[in-house]
């Protein structure tokens, strides 16, 4: 399986949230509608990975032949639903600029606890589940 494409889309992935750490790190009242674009545009390119992931992904490692990555791949799953929803919930809170400005540092405390786990779980896939993948 070519999985090419969900590598791609974790450097996009990771590149916005370095572009969306550097406004943080610059002034959140300064930048408080370029934070909470940055946010949406964020969450939009997350929710297309987790959709292609959940149609394409998951779907063809269940099929494996080799039940280690079949189980791999239904547990990375399940563990996704609960940071999918989290972050879901993350983006729709933060992409407004009103909810910025009134609390900033609500936002900042979330953004670190929502992007590490998004950030971590990334670097499991790419150090674990991807090359497993590639290894069948």
């Amino acid at each position: 399986m070519d999985i090419e494409r969900f590598k791609n889309q974790h450097v996009d992935i990771l590149t916005r949230i370095a572009a969306l750490r550097k406004l943080v790190h610059d002034g959140i009242e300064a930048n408080v509608h370029a934070i909470a674009r940055q946010v949406r545009d964020l969450g939009t390119v997350v929710k297309l990975h987790l959709a292609i992931e959940d149609r394409i992904l998951y779907p063809a490692v269940r099929q494996s032949a080799h039940p280690g990555i079949a189980a791999m791949g239904n547990a990375y799953q399940n563990e996704m639903k609960g940071i999918a929803n989290e972050y879901i919930r993350f983006t729709n809170k933060w992409s407004d600029p009103q909810q910025l400005a009134a609390d900033p540092e609500s936002f900042r405390a979330a953004a670190n606890q929502v992007l590490k786990t998004v950030y971590q779980r990334m670097q499991r896939e790419n150090h674990e589940f991807y090359p497993a993948i590639e290894r069948i």
